[in-house]
């Protein structure tokens, strides 16, 4: 009686030790909160062509101090950087496409996806060494730190507000470049009076 319960209770320290290394080898699965029901989060309609859709995208990242990598008629590379901390540094990289959905192009889609990178400053401690002859390397006590940023955090921002502003600023944009000028801002060519042509 006392021999097996004494298997018992080590049967049972197993099974307690395996749930919890378990538990500590579990790994979140990130594709499940992927639900693929919604395109208004990272996308938007507008009824203007694809290269006029991207210029007004281009415009919105400019007035927002993003610098542009790339802008063509179908697509927009925006990064800004950040410093919310001393030793955290911040860049969002921002990637545009404009793409037709109607065959006259008069209709585009804008799709739009953000980059966060994160990076720390580390700092390392470089040990200076001497070489002496038959005795080889003398560690001396004097010591040099090299500060390096290490990118420890990357993901897609998947925030609906942060996107909404965008795109309430990219119709603005698109507003702006569909008002026609006044008729006071019309170059118009002054007239130039008749000579008159007398006798003799």
């Amino acid at each position: 009686m006392h021999f097996s319960a004494r298997i018992l209770s080590q049967g049972a320290l197993l099974a307690v030790i395996g749930i919890i290394a378990g538990c500590a080898g579990s790994k979140p699965i990130v594709y499940t909160a992927e639900k693929f029901d919604s395109a208004d989060v990272y996308s938007r309609r507008f009824p203007v062509p694809g290269n006029v859709a991207c210029e007004a995208v281009r415009r919105t990242l400019l007035s927002q101090g993003y610098v542009i990598n790339a802008a063509t008629h179908e697509q927009v590379d925006g990064r800004k950087s950040f410093q919310p901390e001393n030793d955290v540094h911040v860049q969002i990289a921002f990637r545009v496409v404009c793409a037709a959905d109607t065959a006259d192009g008069t209709t585009s889609s804008v799709f739009v996806n953000a980059l966060e990178d994160r990076y720390a400053l580390k700092k390392t401690n470089n040990s200076a060494s001497l070489g002496v002859g038959a005795l080889g390397s003398v560690s001396l006590p004097f010591s040099s730190s090299d500060d390096s940023l290490v990118k420890v955090a990357s993901a897609t921002i998947s925030a609906e507000n942060f996107y909404a502003r965008f795109f309430q600023l990219v119709e603005r944009y698109l507003t702006n470049e569909a008002t026609p000028a006044p008729e006071s801002m019309e170059i118009t060519h002054p007239l130039v009076p008749t000579p008159t042509v007398t006798g003799p």
